[in-house]
């Protein structure tokens, strides 16, 4: 029994000593609380290894528009910039070409083959002539539309709605012919998670649609009737990947077939091959204010990137280092 005690009080003693150093380790031993190593930062996020930044920012301008919104270029690689209440168009170095007044405040804009503007409002789509005419209005489904982005391949005109997260197609004169990216397992389509308003859409290399599925991190293309072609996703904090609510907020296509993409939150424009994997930086989140949203995006026939800037109201434009 005397032993059965001895046994107990040393075990007591060894718990004791365990929970002494337990509290020690813990507290430490001072007042000063420890560094979290867990702590979560963007300070790293936000820093770019210089290596993978192969382009430079060699012009910019300063359009006269309020709220300037899209940007798109022509065959000519005219300039086309919109925004409220009118679309400039300037020569590639930026020299102003002509002002046509809309009276709409524009959220996306494509130039066709024919230099046809397609201006994509809240809740309507306009199309206006390269002499300032407009040809055509007409407006979309229901109340809950916000359109914000437009793309015309051939006789098809494709219209992002972030407010019912579809993309609808419409015919030149703007009879709607079928709705893309409803959900529907049968045929392999998750549907669309559009957090908040962007939602992209462009043409691909082969006039295949190419449909930002921002909640989800992923791009997807389509055919005219709707049919899944392909897709990849891209989800990480890291430079060569896409994080927060919806990402990335816009994308281009160069000629090879790689995206231009650009992202909010951690603000960055960059160029990922036609699978996804990353090629190369254009601007890190050094070269943007803070909060800056909405980078829209074009491309030239010289592979230059035309990145319009809302926050500092410019157009930026980029060239590769090694042209």
């Amino acid at each position: 029994m005397k032993s059965n005690n001895i046994i107990i009080t040393a075990a007591v003693i060894v718990i004791l000593a365990v929970i002494a150093y337990m509290v020690y380790d813990f507290l430490g031993t001072n007042n000063k609380p420890e560094e979290n190593v867990y702590k979560y930062t963007l300070d790293d996020l936000n820093k770019v290894d210089p290596s993978l930044v192969n382009y430079t920012e060699t012009q910019q301008f300063k359009p006269e528009i309020e709220k300037i919104k899209a940007v798109a270029i022509d065959k000519n690689d005219n300039i086309y910039v919109a925004g409220k209440d009118k679309i400039t168009i300037y020569d590639e170095s930026g020299k102003i070409l002509k002002d046509i007044v809309t009276d709409a405040e524009a959220s996306s804009i494509y130039v066709d083959e024919n230099n046809d503007i397609f201006l994509g409002a809240k809740d309507h789509v306009e199309v206006w002539g390269i002499d300032g005419t407009l040809k055509n209005s007409w407006g979309i489904i229901n109340d809950r539309v916000i359109i914000t982005s437009i793309a015309v391949a051939d006789s098809s005109v494709f219209v992002a709605d972030a407010g019912n997260k579809i993309v609808y197609r419409f015919d030149v004169d703007g009879t709607l012919l079928n709705e893309i990216g409803r959900k529907d397992s049968t045929k392999g389509i998750q549907g669309f998670i559009i957090p908040s308003p962007y939602f992209d859409v462009a043409i691909g290399r082969d006039n295949e649609l190419w449909v930002v599925n921002s909640g989800r991190h992923q791009l997807e293309s389509y055919d005219v009737d709707g049919n899944l072609i392909s897709s990849w996703v891209k989800r990480s904090m890291t430079i060569d990947g896409f994080s927060g609510c919806c990402n990335p907020s816009h994308i281009a296509i160069l000629a090879d077939g790689s995206f231009v993409t650009s992202e909010k939150g951690l603000v960055r424009v960059k160029i990922l091959n036609p699978t996804g994997k990353l090629k190369s930086v254009v601007a890190g989140p050094d070269q943007f204010d803070e909060e800056t949203r909405g980078l829209d995006l074009a491309v030239d026939s010289e592979n230059r990137i035309i990145v319009l800037d809302p926050k500092k109201r410019l157009i930026r434009i980029f060239e590769k280092n090694d042209r």
